[in-house]
């Protein structure tokens, strides 16, 4: 194992605060494990030669930080707290021109790289760019300008590591912005201030709305409502124009179920040129701001409690072959080992868990919170879908064709009614599936919560009802009770969000 040898000699001398890791028990490892490590290490030392050369942006997406390396080495976890957020809101407000400006302040992207950029930019004419580039995933997307996929990227702050998720903001991309910010803790919302856009996104058709109904449906319980664009000539730091924006927006997110006063934080910032991001604006510009900055907010974020010790649930959200089947998602609860006898469900085929990466570095844990991709043996990669999900053996997760749910009807589609034989597109965790509305049981009071004694046939815009949900193929869900990330959910038709709505009762009849 001369190579391996070197290989450690070389990444010793260029990581700086990495204290040379190894892993200690390579030598305990079997055989394969060991080539395996090998060329993780032999990619990794590629990868550092390739970025001080040239400087793929793909690449500069999954800079792992330090921590993240040293960190789950064993059962105590990782030294800094982890949260996931998902940048939501109107195409065009600047959410990955936000996201690449935080990767450059907290060091994840070089200065050559940014002058990169912004020649390709300044080549397409397309200056105010460059930023965005660091986000984007493909050149489709620096061409149009538009973001499609969900961009991931990691950073870190004093005593935090987090995920980027940056979801799309055009209409046409909802369902990715819906698998992104199912994945997230807390969302960042950003809206701009320019004169016109944060009207074009607000009113009724506009992605702020839907994205903030989303986002609180799919479970990110805080948001950061960042006024982006401040420094814009129409806006040039006014005080007026972000309290109009913050007088316009309070009653609207009260309306989508958050609680302004502890769940929501507004402050402003411009995302191309990084004022008040990772150190507070200047008095000079903006006198009136006395609050917290974008990375002062972000830190003081309370992390949702999660459990480490409940049943495993993985919703699998992508999954390729690399040396087996690997199967990327977040953990929801419980944690993961290698070595782990898993299920993956509905199709109850029994797995081993053959590596775990977090943040492109193989960990021997991952607690819940994490993004992790797992390497599987005993599944083929064509036997896996989006939507199914790796569960404990000794307490799978139920599959059902049938399920009971409380639905808040947002917006039908011109003159329709809801009632029996209703059809839409369920988006639940990763699942996105045709369902059918089969029975309504009950109508509920929104103001006493009580269920109305008449019976009922349809409804209308606004009502909570009861009812029977059916689908096609068989899907892995959760009570809200047990699990409210794997019981909430969706219904969309044509492109339209037109209820939200958590599972109360999984059809025993019809589970598996």
């Amino acid at each position: 194992m001369d190579i391996e040898e070197e290989i450690r000699s070389l990444q010793l001398d260029s990581s700086e605060d990495n204290n040379g890791v190894v892993n200690p028990e390579a030598a305990k490892l079997e055989q394969i494990e060991e080539s395996d490590k090998m060329d993780v290490d032999l990619n990794n030392e590629a990868h550092k030669v390739s970025q001080s050369v040239h400087v793929e942006p793909s690449k500069v997406k999954e800079i792992p930080a330090p921590e993240d390396i040293e960190g789950p080495e064993d059962a105590e976890g990782y030294k800094k707290r982890h949260l996931n957020v998902v940048f939501i809101g109107h195409v065009d407000a600047g959410k990955s021109t936000t996201g690449g400006q935080i990767l450059f302040l907290s060091g994840q992207v070089d200065d050559r790289t940014i002058q990169k950029y912004e020649k390709e930019a300044k080549d397409k004419s397309r200056e105010s760019w460059y930023m965005a580039y660091i986000m984007d995933t493909n050149e489709e997307e620096r061409v149009k300008g538009k973001t499609v996929e969900v961009g991931r990227a990691h950073f870190e702050t004093e005593t935090t590591r987090f995920t980027i998720l940056d979801a799309p903001g055009h209409k046409s991309y909802v369902p990715n912005m819906i698998s992104g910010a199912s994945q997230a803790d807390i969302g960042v919302l950003v809206i701009s201030a320019r004169k016109g856009e944060f009207e074009t996104g607000y009113e009724r058709g506009g992605q702020t709305r839907e994205h903030v109904q989303l986002a609180k449906t799919l479970g990110v319980s805080k948001l950061l409502v960042v006024v982006n664009k401040m420094d814009d000539p129409t806006v040039n730091w006014s005080k007026e124009r972000y309290d109009e924006i913050e007088s316009k927006m309070i009653p609207f997110l009260r309306s989508s179920g958050y609680n302004v006063k502890k769940d929501v934080h507004f402050l402003p910032i411009s995302g191309l040129v990084g004022l008040n991001m990772k150190t507070r604006v200047d008095k000079s510009l903006c006198s009136w701001w006395n609050g917290p900055c974008l990375f002062e907010a972000l830190d003081a974020i309370d992390v949702p409690f999660r459990d480490p010790k409940g049943p495993f649930r993985m919703p699998i959200i992508d999954k390729f072959k690399d040396m087996g089947t690997v199967v990327m998602g977040k953990v929801e609860s419980g944690s993961v080992r290698e070595g782990d006898s898993l299920l993956v469900m509905p199709n109850k085929v029994q797995v081993k868990v053959f590596a775990v990466y977090c943040d492109e570095n193989k960990v021997k844990l991952a607690g819940p919170g994490e993004n992790v991709r797992v390497r599987l043996s005993g599944i083929e990669e064509e036997d896996i879908i989006s939507g199914f999900v790796l569960s404990s053996i000794a307490k799978p997760i139920p599959a059902v064709y049938e399920f009971v749910a409380q639905l808040q009807i947002l917006e039908l589609l011109d003159n329709a009614i809801f009632t029996a034989g209703y059809k839409a597109v369920l988006h639940i965790h990763s699942i996105v599936e045709e369902c059918e509305i089969i029975e309504l049981l009950q109508q509920i009071d929104p103001k006493t919560k009580k269920p109305m004694k008449k019976k009922v046939l349809f409804v209308k815009n606004g009502a909570v009802v009861l009812c029977r949900i059916q689908v096609n193929n068989l899907i892995c869900i959760e009570k809200f009770s047990d699990f409210p990330q794997l019981g909430r959910f969706t219904l969309r038709t044509e492109g339209k969000t037109v209820a939200m709505g958590k599972v109360m009762d999984l059809n025993s009849a019809s589970s598996i």
